[in-house]
């Protein structure tokens, strides 16, 4: 079920860990220290890559364009302020390398894509307001570097048109289910929405790109097959900002880390007793017992046996097995009880 994506030699996919992307947006205010903070930081925690934003506002957008709550001053005018330029860029993916951890970028526009490939970039982050530019998606498409296409805000018909028109020129495909909410409330996620799409969307990798400021929702998703798990990550949660109510710090990130391998590690589906549950049946099962003093030659009634731990004796589930049989010899109250005791019939 679902594809393969390979992201600097990374296989990401069916049978392979969660890839855990650190979403940095622009929570750095444009300050390319707290960018390479953060870097360092999502390292440590244990992400696999942490994504920047590569803006040039009059590619991507009218100088007025609607704003929304989240928003204290107008897009263009705070990307104005605070967007990297392309050696900053530069700069902090050198730094990934030297730290350890995969840059990756999301491009606003398509000049923006052309700039991150000269810049040598291994894949594609699409936002979600990206994700209906079909025009601008086939190109990127056609630079044949894997592609992961957030769907916020999309219908599945949205999402249909997108897939197929990418997947025609590029098979390196993941689409991350996620509510373009900030912060989403939690009856809009709809996270079965990921098995619909791993349903539909069969050549693509699923993941889940995560709005909410916690970490339930992501673990649920890593739990229903999501691949990839995005989540915004701020220095300081008190720090203002567009995305500053949809981000955890990296103390919540390593939590997300932790969380997330222990769960993969968790997802087996087969049924057998395990070696380290093998000491604990020995005393935590039940065996027959004697309930009063049986003379040699009674029969054995339901009244005179019943289930005590330790289970190294006679099963309780031979219980009806025993009942009838005549004894052997004498047995004390509160005797556990063997095969030996009863006549071989």
């Amino acid at each position: 079920m679902g594809g393969i994506i390979k992201i600097s030699g990374r296989e990401i996919g069916e049978g392979k860990p969660t890839f855990i992307i650190a979403e940095g947006c622009d929570n750095h205010l444009g300050d390319i220290s707290v960018a390479r903070e953060m870097v360092f930081r999502a390292h440590q925690a244990g992400a696999d890559a942490i994504k920047f934003q590569h803006h040039l506002p009059d590619e991507e957008m009218l100088p007025v364009i609607p704003i929304s709550d989240n928003f204290e001053e107008p897009l263009y005018e705070f990307l104005k302020k605070y967007a990297l330029t392309l050696d900053q860029h530069r700069e902090l993916k050198a730094f990934c390398e030297e730290t350890g951890i995969l840059y990756l970028c999301t491009p606003f526009s398509f000049t923006a894509a052309e700039e991150l490939l000269a810049l040598g970039v291994s894949a594609y982050k699409i936002g979600s307001g990206e994700m209906t530019d079909i025009p601008s998606l086939e190109r990127i498409a056609d630079f044949d570097k894997p592609m992961i296409i957030s769907t916020g805000m999309c219908t599945m018909e949205e999402i249909d048109r997108t897939y197929e028109a990418v997947i025609s020129r590029n098979s390196q495909i993941s689409l991350l289910n996620c509510v373009s909410e900030y912060p989403p409330a939690y009856t809009d996620i709809n996270l079965d929405v990921i098995t619909l799409m791993q349903d539909r969307f069969s050549k693509a990798v699923i993941g889940h790109s995560d709005h909410t400021p916690d970490l339930f929702t992501s673990y649920a998703a890593v739990t229903l097959g999501a691949k990839i798990i995005e989540k915004h990550v701020i220095i300081d949660k008190n720090q203002p900002g567009p995305d500053q109510s949809v981000s955890i710090d990296f103390d919540d990130l390593t939590e997300l880390v932790d969380g997330v391998r222990k769960i993969e590690s968790a997802r087996g589906c087969e049924r057998k007793v395990h070696g380290l549950e093998v000491p604990i049946r020995s005393w935590a099962f039940r065996s027959l017992v004697s309930t009063r003093n049986i003379q040699c030659g009674e029969l054995i009634c339901e009244d005179m046996v019943w289930s005590k731990r330790p289970g190294t004796g006679i099963p309780s589930h031979e219980m009806k097995t025993v009942i009838g049989k005549e004894a052997a010899r004498d047995i004390k109250e509160n005797t556990m009880l063997s095969w030996d005791d009863f006549v071989v019939n």
